[in-house]
């Protein structure tokens, strides 16, 4: 009986065409009523001689029956595998969809482009504290305790606290510029030194072209023998490989600032092409004229000897602009508010690619 049953199941899981044929076949065989699970119930029925020599035959049975159907499933499963992969084509031709893709904002691109073009020049980029104290911030710029920039209304202070004062008991703010980064490399860093420092900066002012936190880079040389002929040529340098123009024309004002003596405003010359200011060109010509972009100057013995330098060695000069500015001239931008609206419809149509890096060899603006 068992050798009838083995033949008959084998047989059957041999011919069985699919999977479902193979399932039904394992329900009749070895399910709760299966015929061989029913002789398996049948050794508690008989006796120990039986048991003995019956026993080892229907566990033989059930093992054998087991394998054949484990061994047809994945005979079958492979063949339904191998049916689906002859029928199923992928075209490698059809274009993929575009999944959504980020852009980098304006202002972290023309970052870039400074730091390359600086690179070039053989300066490093520093970075500094956005909370900073009255004494970087203002003291060691030799700014005056009456100067108004240290006012509440054009600076933001943090309110006095018990243990919360900054070095020294010195009041705490946001820095209105990244100047106080040139005062800490002078104290932490032995000349000379060529920096940029690009950064934050904080000041209570808001309207179309001012708002309450912008960017700024300033440089800052300090040497022997610095003087305002090599601060032109650092600033006419910079400006042509910015604004990818060779046709850029720089004029020096005289000016005023605390921490340089002598100053200058820096002006540059513009042209007016189909509506839209250019910087290049003739500014003395009918469509031309004059914009200011940055202040620059030498830096004044006050701080360079706040810094612990000896101003009778060391010489130096700096300047400083805002980088928003920057990409508005350069990229036709009018509003400096939308800089930070967080706008995705300006973002795709004033952002830069990804991978778009800038390069002096391949156009920094590229």
């Amino acid at each position: 009986m068992v050798s009838n049953e083995q033949d008959q199941s084998l047989s059957e899981i041999t011919s069985a065409g699919s999977l479902a044929d193979l399932e039904a076949i394992r329900v009749r065989t070895l399910g709760k009523s299966g015929t061989i699970t029913a002789l398996l119930k049948t050794l508690g029925g008989m006796t120990p001689e039986q048991r003995q020599s019956e026993g080892p035959k229907i566990h033989a049975l059930r093992e054998a029956v087991t394998s054949a159907i484990a061994d047809r499933r994945a005979a079958l499963e492979a063949a339904a595998l191998d049916a689906r992969l002859a029928t199923e084509t992928l075209d490698m031709s059809l274009g993929v969809s575009g999944g959504a893709q980020g852009s980098v904002h304006p202002v972290a691109q023309v970052m870039d482009e400074l730091a390359e073009i600086f690179a070039d020049l053989g300066f490093a980029v520093a970075t500094g504290p956005e909370i900073e104290d009255d004494w970087h911030n203002f003291t060691a710029l030799n700014i005056p305790e009456t100067h108004p920039a240290r006012a509440m209304h054009d600076t933001f202070y943090f309110p006095d606290r018990p243990n919360e004062a900054g070095e020294d008991g010195k009041k705490m703010l946001l820095r209105t510029h990244t100047s106080p980064v040139q005062i800490r490399t002078m104290m932490s860093q032995k000349p000379p030194i060529r920096i940029i420092a690009p950064g934050r900066t904080y000041r209570s002012d808001s309207d179309a072209t001012h708002t309450p936190m912008f960017h700024q880079v300033e440089g800052l040389v300090i040497d022997r023998g610095i003087h305002m002929g090599h601060l032109k040529w650092t600033l006419e340098t910079f400006v042509k490989a910015f604004f990818e123009r060779d046709d850029i024309v720089l004029r020096l004002r005289p000016s005023f600032f605390p921490f340089t003596e002598p100053s200058a405003e820096v002006d540059v010359g513009f042209t007016w092409e189909k509506g839209r200011r250019v910087i290049g060109g003739d500014p003395n010509a009918a469509n031309g004229g004059w914009m200011e972009i940055l202040g620059s100057g030498m830096v004044h013995p006050r701080v360079i000897a706040a810094c612990g330098l000896d101003p009778d060695e060391w010489q130096g000069f700096a300047f400083g602009c805002g980088i928003d500015r920057l990409a508005m001239l350069k990229y036709g931008m009018d509003d400096l508010r939308a800089f930070f609206d967080g706008d995705l419809r300006w973002l795709k149509h004033y952002g830069f690619a990804a991978l778009d890096v800038p390069t002096l060899s391949g156009g920094v603006g590229a």
